[in-house]
């Protein structure tokens, strides 16, 4: 499985600078444009995607799919939600890993992680991340709580659909020769991506 740690800068899960503006200016319960905001924020999180690219790869049961993500929705859902609420947030950057998947750990330490707690911890450090993000943008009290739930509403929206393109294109992928002959270096692809991104993330945190 792979794993991401992020926050939500440029070229992960970013929060651009229209949708900064917009939420600076307005107050009170906006359900709708916060549920749009969530989903955005999902289908242009090149971490997430690769997240989630990498937690179905080798599972096939939908029960086991949905385990996985339901334990990140959990994490980055909780830690989101309080640390806008309590004002208290993370520089969490990116730590990608598609190595599970190869084999390394299993190799290198004698040793299995239990994937089933990184991906929650992966959900909690993401949550963060964004949280940090949202509250550097001074969203407004008034109508904090149901604008924080609506987003993460807009996340799981955007997540399933993301979810629905993956599995639709993985089980083509599975069905051709070249999945198993191609697997591990799909996955070394995966982990090569996520270092240019923590290349892009440390970057802007030291230009910044």
């Amino acid at each position: 499985m792979c794993l991401v740690f992020s926050s939500a800068e440029a070229f992960a899960h970013a929060v651009t600078a229209g949708d900064k503006g917009y939420i600076q200016e307005i107050s009170g319960v906006n359900l709708l444009p916060f549920v749009y905001l969530g989903a955005k924020h999902m289908m242009t999180g090149y971490d997430h995607i690769l997240f989630l690219f990498g937690v179905i790869f080798f599972l096939y049961r939908i029960k086991h799919i949905g385990i996985y993500v339901s334990l990140f929705a959990l994490g980055h859902s909780t830690t989101m939600i309080l640390g806008v609420y309590f004002n208290v947030g993370i520089n969490s950057y990116l730590v990608y890993k598609a190595l599970d998947n190869i084999g390394a750990f299993q190799r290198w330490l004698g040793v299995q992680p239990n994937t089933k707690v990184a991906t929650l911890v992966f959900g909690l450090f993401h949550g963060f991340g964004l949280a940090t993000k949202i509250i550097e943008y001074e969203i407004s009290p008034d109508g904090l709580v149901p604008n924080l739930l609506a987003f993460n509403v807009g996340v799981e929206i955007g997540q399933l659909l993301a979810l629905a393109v993956i599995l639709i294109g993985m089980s083509y992928w599975r069905r051709t020769p070249s999945f198993f002959r191609h697997a591990y270096t799909a996955n070394v692809a995966m982990m090569s991506a996520g270092f240019i991104l923590v290349g892009m993330q440390l970057t802007g945190y030291f230009v910044s």
